[in-house]
């Protein structure tokens, strides 16, 4: 795909003290993309993460405290919606996923899609997750490849790319914390084609994960009773 997009392009970096990366993800993506416009999402980080996205060129919207994953990239999609962009790509700032795939996500909007996600599992890679996070996604895997009649091998990857009417549907529904696998079920339930591109993730470039073994263990627990909601209401 051509680096010179023939529609707008917004790339979404939700953002929570992440001073250490931010810059050099938002280097990287402009290597890539050149015609997009980058826009970090500060999820009220308590360091440089602003400051630094701001140096290096990014557009940046600071949230009034730390709102969490889904608030800041339902914020993203606010302003992509706001200002008519066409696609949005969400990008963490920790560096972990690999801007040189950006192209291929959006090439897959290009063709039609509506949902391009960057998958971690759709071929083998050199990904080896915690036991009990591997654990996770395998259940998340087979519970909604239940519900959306395929085969869907990364329902957690936060790297994605949407095409416009999904940005206006995502504005108006998007879970507020760990919102991926969820916002799958209600893409598709309002009939939104999505197809897995296979990537090769980073070693995080600076701090640590914010989710800790507890905070894990909350996450399947919600997400895993968020998801056999929606199959109860599809079976209604």
């Amino acid at each position: 795909m051509d680096k010179n997009l023939s529609k707008t392009t917004l790339i979404i970096i939700p953002a929570y003290n992440e001073e250490g990366s931010i810059a050099g993800v938002v280097e990287n993506i402009r290597g890539q993309v050149a015609d997009a416009d980058i826009l970090v999402v500060n999820d009220g980080s308590q360091d440089r993460t602003a400051r630094k996205a701001r140096e290096s060129g990014a557009q940046v919207i600071t949230l009034p405290y730390n709102m969490g994953i889904g608030s800041a990239v339902q914020s993203g999609f606010l302003f992509a919606k706001e200002k008519g962009y066409d696609f949005a790509v969400q990008v963490d700032g920790d560096g972990q996923h690999p801007t040189s795939e950006i192209p291929s996500l959006l090439a897959a909007l290009e063709d039609g899609v509506d949902v391009a996600i960057g998958s971690r599992f759709v071929q083998s890679t050199a990904y080896r997750p915690p036991f009990f996070r591997a654990f996770g996604i395998k259940v998340f895997s087979f519970l909604v490849s239940a519900i959306v009649g395929k085969k869907v091998y990364d329902t957690t990857s936060g790297f994605r790319a949407i095409n416009r009417k999904a940005i206006v549907l995502l504005v108006e529904t998007y879970p507020h914390d760990y919102p991926e696998v969820e916002a799958l079920i209600t893409l598709h339930r309002n009939g939104m084609k999505f197809i897995e591109i296979p990537v090769e993730m980073n070693h995080r470039q600076e701090g640590k994960s914010s989710i800790s073994a507890t905070a894990g263990a909350y996450y399947m627990l919600k997400v895993t009773l968020a998801v056999l909601v929606a199959v109860i209401k599809r079976r209604k």
